[in-house]
C-alpha cells in the first residue's frame, strides 16, 4: 500500500491542484495558452472522416490506403484470438485489454473469443512474418470484413493495438460512454511497422516531487500510446528517497519525509513498486529504476550521517534545487554495504534487465576515486543480475563487468570518453538536455520548467538525429529517452503540460524510420492528437507551431 508521509492529504493536494489549474486556465495557460514570443500562427487542420494510415504517430514504416469503406465497429464486433501454445494466454490478455478500452466509449459488448469467423478484430501470432518484423513489429490490415493485427510476438500485437486506437475516431479515448457517438470506423488500410531503435524511454523524476502509484500509472498510459517501451524512475536525489529498503529503515523514515518546496514527500513500499512494474509490463514498458550515486545523495546522508566523510551534506530537509554539492563517502566500506543492500533489494523487485546508478554532477570526488566507486557499484549491479546504466559521466568506468549502457545528456567535452567506452563494449541512450529534457521551458517566458539547457519547442524536440548527435560507430546507439525532471512540477496536470505535445516528437525519433523524418508532415499528424488527448482527459500545451484543428 502507498505510504504517504504525514502532512497534506492526497485529497487536499488534489483540491489545490484543481484550483491551480483553474487559475492557470483563467489566465490563458494550459490547453488555451496564448501565442508565445516569436510564435507564428498556422493554418489549422480540417476535421476529417476515418483516420488513415498517414495520420499515425509515430509514423509507421509503411501504410497503404486500401479500397472500400473500411470496417465499422458494431454491437456484433468480437475481438478474436488466433494463438496457440504458451503465449496464447498473454494474447488473450492483450485482447481483453483492447476490448475494455473500446467498450468504455462505444458501449459495445466486444466479446473476446478464440478463433471463429474472419470478421471483427483479430489478433494473430504469425511466425511466418519476416524475421525483420522483430519482437515489436506488426502488420495491421483493415477492410470491410474486419481488422487483423499479426505479429511474431505478443509485444508486437500490443503495439499494433495502439495503432488501431489511432485509426479510430479520437472519441475512442474517452473514459466514459460517448453519447453523441460517431461511426466507429477504421479506414481500409494496410500497415507494416517496426521500431527504429530497441530502447525508447521516458523518465519520471519522483525524487524532487513525489508522485503516487496511481499518478505514475497515468504517466505510463500516456507513454504506451506512443510505443514507448522503457520507464526510467529517478528514485533518489538530494530532496528525497522514494523506495522502501527493509534493512535500511532510515532511508524512508528520514529521507522520504520531504520534497522540493518543503511539502511532504512519500515513498513506494515493495508492494507499491511491484504494482507499478506490473502495470508497466502489461503495457510492454520495462521499468528502469535509478539510485543516483555517489552525488545527488543528500537524502541518504540525512538518513545515515556517518556516510558523509566530506562534509557535503546540507541540513535536512533540503528543499531547494541546487545540484552538485552532495556525495557519499567514495571509499567507505559502510557506503558499499549500503549500496549492496539497496541494489540487491531493487534488483529483486525489478524483472527488467537494467539498474541505473546515476553518476552525474559529482564535483567533490577526485577522478580516480570516482572511477573506482563507479566500477565497484557497477560490479554490485552485475552481481545482482542486472546491466548497470549510468549518465555519460560514468563513461571512463564503463566496460566489461561494469556500466554497460551510457545515458548521454551533457557532452561538455566528454564525447571522447563516450567513444572510448563504446570501444570497450558499452552502448548509448541519447538524451541530450537541449533537445529531450521535457522539463525545459517551451520559451523563456513559460511559467513552468527551467531553462539552464535552453528552451525546447516542439520542433526542437523533433529536429535532431540520435545517430549523428555525436560521432559514434554505427550501431552504438541503443535508443532515445525523454527525461522529465520535477524541480518545478508537482501535479499530474503540470506533467501533462510539459509532456504533451513534445513526447510524441521524441517517440517518433525512437520508432519511425529516419528516411520519413519530416517536420512539416509530423506537425500535421500531431495536430490531430489534440482531440484524442481532450477525449482522454489529458492536458496539453496548445503550441502555436502545431496547426491544431479549429473548434
Amino acid at each position: 500500500m502507498l505510504t504517504r508521509i504525514a502532512g497534506l492529504s492526497a485529497r487536499a493536494r488534489g483540491l489545490l491542484t484543481v484550483l491551480a489549474v483553474l487559475l492557470l486556465a483563467a489566465a490563458g495557460f494550459g490547453v488555451h495558452h496564448a501565442l508565445g514570443p516569436g510564435s507564428t500562427a498556422t493554418a489549422p487542420v480540417a476535421p476529417g472522416g476515418p483516420r488513415t494510415g498517414d495520420r499515425i504517430v509515430p509514423a509507421p514504416l509503411a501504410a497503404t490506403a486500401g479500397p472500400g469503406p473500411g470496417y465499422r465497429l458494431s454491437e456484433r464486433t468480437a475481438v478474436r484470438v488466433d494463438a496457440a501454445g504458451e503465449q496464447a494466454a498473454e494474447v488473450r490478455r492483450i485482447a481483453g485489454q483492447l476490448a475494455e478500452e473500446l467498450r468504455r466509449p462505444t458501449g459495445y459488448p466486444l466479446d473476446v473469443t478464440d478463433g471463429g469467423p474472419a470478421d471483427g478484430i483479430r489478433l494473430a501470432l504469425d511466425p511466418a512474418l519476416p524475421a525483420e518484423t522483430g519482437t515489436e513489429g506488426y502488420r495491421l490490415t483493415a477492410d470491410a470484413e474486419g481488422v487483423r493485427i499479426a505479429a511474431r510476438t505478443p509485444a508486437g500485437l500490443y503495439r499494433g493495438t495502439q495503432t488501431l486506437r489511432q485509426l479510430l475516431p479520437p472519441q475512442i479515448e474517452s473514459r466514459v460512454p460517448v453519447t453523441d457517438a460517431p461511426q466507429w470506423t477504421v479506414a481500409a488500410v494496410a500497415v507494416d511497422d517496426r521500431p527504429r531503435y530497441a530502447y525508447r524511454g521516458a523518465m519520471l523524476d519522483v525524487a524532487r516531487h513525489f508522485f503516487t502509484p496511481a499518478e505514475v500509472k497515468g504517466y505510463i498510459d500516456r507513454l504506451a500510446l506512443y510505443k514507448i517501451n522503457h520507464l526510467h524512475l529517478h528514485l533518489s536525489d538530494d530532496q528525497g528517497w522514494r523506495i522502501e529498503i527493509p534493512g535500511r529503515p532510515a532511508l524512508t523514515a528520514v529521507g522520504a519525509s520531504s520534497e522540493v518546496g518543503g511539502t511532504p514527500g512519500g515513498f513506494y513500499t515493495a508492494a507499491d513498486y511491484r504494482e507499478i512494474v506490473r502495470y508497466a509490463q502489461e503495457r510492454y514498458l520495462t521499468v528502469v529504476p535509478e539510485i543516483d550515486l555517489p552525488g545527488h545523495s543528500n537524502a541518504i546522508l540525512a538518513s545515515y550521517p556517518e556516510l558523509d566523510c566530506t562534509g557535503s551534506a546540507r541540513p535536512w530537509p533540503y528543499t531547494g534545487i541546487e545540484v552538485g554539492f552532495s556525495t557519499v563517502c567514495p571509499t567507505g566500506e559502510a557506503v558499499f554495504a549500503l549500496t549492496g543492500e539497496v541494489i540487491a533489494e531493487i534488483a529483486r523487485l525489478t524483472p527488467g534487465p537494467y539498474l541505473h546508478i546515476g553518476g552525474d554532477e559529482v564535483r567533490a570526488v577526485a577522478p580516480e576515486a570516482y572511477r573506482d566507486f563507479v566500477r565497484r557499484v557497477g560490479a554490485q549491479v552485475v552481481a545482482a543480475g542486472k546491466t548497470p546504466v549510468g549518465w555519460n559521466q560514468t563513461a571512463p568506468a564503463a566496460g566489461p563487468g561494469g556500466v554497460g549502457l551510457l545515458q548521454y545528456w551533457d557532452g561538455k567535452g566528454r564525447d571522447q570518453d563516450v567513444r572510448d567506452a563504446v570501444g570497450r563494449g558499452a552502448q548509448v541512450i541519447m538524451s541530450p538536455a537541449g533537445r529531450s529534457y521535457l522539463d525545459m521551458k517551451y520559451e523563456a517566458s513559460y511559467p513552468l520548467g527551467l531553462r539552464w539547457a535552453g528552451t525546447i519547442d516542439v520542433r526542437s524536440a523533433y529536429s535532431w538525429d540520435p545517430d549523428t548527435l555525436i560521432d559514434l560507430p554505427a550501431g552504438s546507439v541503443l535508443g532515445v529517452e525523454a527525461p522529465l525532471w520535477t524541480e518545478t512540477l508537482d501535479t499530474p496536470q503540470q506533467l501533462d503540460l510539459m509532456l504533451l505535445p513534445r513526447l510524441p516528437a521524441l517517440a517518433e525519433l525512437g520508432w519511425s524510420p529516419k528516411a520519413g523524418h519530416d517536420w512539416a508532415r509530423f506537425r500535421q499528424r500531431l495536430a490531430e492528437e489534440g482531440a484524442r488527448w481532450t477525449a482522454a482527459g489529458f492536458g496539453y500545451e496548445k503550441r502555436s507551431e502545431v496547426p491544431w484543428p479549429a473548434r
